[in-house]
Formats: structure tokens, sequence, C-alpha cells
């Protein structure tokens, strides 16, 4: 950002710390997708072929793979590799060459349940929300901030203008892409048996992004 005020440039540039993308899930693609998950949670014999939980970090209900067919029916790797193509040319000023999906997989969340502090693997990492609950309840102290339910990402350590962390509440149709080594976290939450479900992805792009 640049400006001037009494005939003085001002430049404010960002050197250090990793970008975020917020965009949001077409309304067919999260209809489809939610549908997608209804009808697999149905199928007990599906569900084990597809099932992700032991291989992540979440202390969850339900964690899946969806299905390679499945996303190639709906263009998901089309919807995300765009929405990374417009986030290297606003901040690398490059074109993106190439967009692989490493996996991607869907995780259901119910109260008490929660993600660790974790990262992923390849180069570029996400979440969007398919269902969030009308509430994620109360803090037992009124004072305190009410982080139930909410993903945290974090950075390495507070600074002067520069904080360690950005926590996002979660919201249907949102999605937030960022780079696979940042750590993040989701918070349990409480008092309602509604369900949390969001869908994550990682994903290789351009054989140079190491230099990204």
């Amino acid at each position: 950002m640049e400006s001037k005020k009494n005939n003085q440039s001002l430049k404010i540039i960002k050197p250090f710390g990793p970008s975020v993308v917020k965009f949001n899930i077409p309304d067919e693609t999260l209809q489809s997708l939610n549908k997608y998950v209804d009808d697999i949670i149905k199928d007990n014999d599906k569900i084990k072929k597809l099932d992700h939980g032991s291989d992540l970090a979440g202390n969850v209900n339900q964690e899946f793979f969806l299905e390679t067919e499945y996303m190639k029916s709906i263009k998901w790797a089309e919807f995300l590799a765009s929405a990374c193509k417009e986030w290297l040319k606003h901040e690398q000023n490059k074109q993106l060459q190439s967009f692989q999906i490493i996996k991607s997989w869907i995780v259901r969340q119910f109260k008490h349940e929660y993600n660790p502090i974790h990262w992923h693997s390849g180069h570029i990492s996400g979440v969007g929300y398919l269902k969030v609950p009308n509430s994620f309840g109360n803090t037992y102290q009124e004072n305190k901030t009410n982080n139930n339910g909410k993903l945290v990402l974090v950075h390495g350590s507070k600074n002067l203008f520069s904080e360690s962390n950005y926590i996002i509440k979660p919201k249907v149709g949102e999605f937030y892409m960022f780079p696979s080594y940042l750590m993040h976290a989701v918070y349990p939450f409480y008092d309602t048996d509604e369900e949390r479900r969001s869908i994550s992805f990682n994903a290789k792009i351009d054989e140079n992004s190491s230099t990204y």
C-alpha cells in the first residue's frame, strides 16, 4: 500500500509471512458435496474403504477421502487451481504452470472433538465449510473470547505489527487456501449435536514452488 502525507511518500511493504486466500465455493458445488457426503455416510462399506482418520491429526468422529472420479465430476481441481492461479499472480506476479491434488478429504466434527495443531504435505492446502452448527456453545467464563469451533492459523511468534495467529469463524460456503507448511488447529465446541462439516485438500504446484 502506498500513500502520500505532507509531501512524504509512505509505502507499506509486506516482505515476511505467508498470505491466506479467501473465496467462496459455488452453490452448485456446495450442494453436490453435501449430497455426496450424505450418501457416503449411509454406506458402511464405502466409509471403511475411504476412511482417512488414522492418517490425519484430528481427534474427530469421521474423516474420509473424496473419490477421484467424483472430484473429476465436479471439476474440483480446476476450481482450486483457478484460485491458486490468482493468488500466485498477485503475490509473485507468476503464472501457475501446474496444479496437482495429492488428496482431498471430508472432516465431520461433533461436540468435544478437535483438531490439534499440525501442518500438511505438498505445497498448497486449504479448508472450506459445508455445514456449521447454529451455535458452537458458550465459554465457561463469560469475559473470555469464544473460539469454540474456530480455525486458528499459526505462524512464528508475535512481533511488532505482526500477530502470530489468525482466527477464522467458519461459515458455510467459505474456503481458505494457504501454504501447506502453515500450522493450524481447530478448537472443540459444545452444547450442540449439530455437525461441523469441512473439506480440505493438499496439492503440489509448479516444480520450483519451493522458491516462492
